[in-house]
């Protein structure tokens, strides 16, 4: 959310753009051992596109025709200048949790946008819930930043498909939250869960309630 955006709203999107491709790739470029600048701007669409999904190293490998490393490396790289960040996934006791899997988000739903020129409306969009969780995954850990809290947080899937989309594990407690942004939709916590951690909280974040979750 850069304040240009929200101030100067008739500017949004050639700010969002001037910012993507002067400023971030700029950055990102700037630091020695990037040997193909396209890569990283392969890599980054590729990752927007995926916003919200489990992400595979070895199919982004696959997809940009270099090696698994070089693929941790240059998303290291974009972490590092605050364009994303990863979230691991939970697991404890379940035999079918996916241990290994990892989540990457943008830490401004604008430059994920901006990267996919892609500025349309929610209601002429197919990415909307992917955007919500998105947005709503990153004002969290921002606000926890503010906030100093030293809470850990995952996602949660397993084989068959049950999904938690956010975990907070803070002093031993796991507190868990779903995001809609369909007020209507309402999500029961996945059973395998519930029963596994029984003493987990769970919450439906919605554009109803949410600012109790961010704030």
């Amino acid at each position: 959310m850069y304040p240009e955006v929200v101030t100067e709203p008739g500017d949004a999107k050639r700010t969002l753009m001037t910012l993507t491709n002067n400023y971030l790739y700029k950055d990102l470029f700037a630091y020695k051992g990037i040997k193909k600048p396209e890569l990283i701007q392969k890599l980054v669409r590729a990752l927007a596109l995926q916003l919200g999904s489990e992400v595979s190293y070895n199919e982004l490998s696959n997809l940009l025709g270099v090696d698994k490393s070089t693929v941790e490396n240059y998303i290291n790289l974009l972490e590092k200048c605050f364009v994303v960040f990863r979230l691991d996934s939970f697991s404890r006791n379940l035999r079918n949790e996916i241990k290994r899997g990892k989540k990457i988000y943008f830490y401004d739903n604008g430059v994920r946008n901006a990267v996919l020129s892609n500025f349309a409306p929610l209601e002429l969009r197919n990415d909307v819930g992917a955007l919500w969780e998105n947005l709503m995954v990153s004002e969290r850990v921002k606000r926890n930043s503010y906030s100093g809290s030293f809470a850990q947080l995952f996602f949660w899937r397993t084989h068959e498909q049950q999904e938690i989309d956010l975990i907070e594990e803070q002093d031993g407690v796991l507190h868990t939250f779903e995001f809609k942004w369909s007020g209507k939709a309402r999500n029961a916590r996945p059973k395998a869960f519930a029963n596994s951690y029984p003493n987990s909280t769970f919450e439906v974040v919605t554009p109803e309630n949410y600012w109790s979750f961010v704030r």
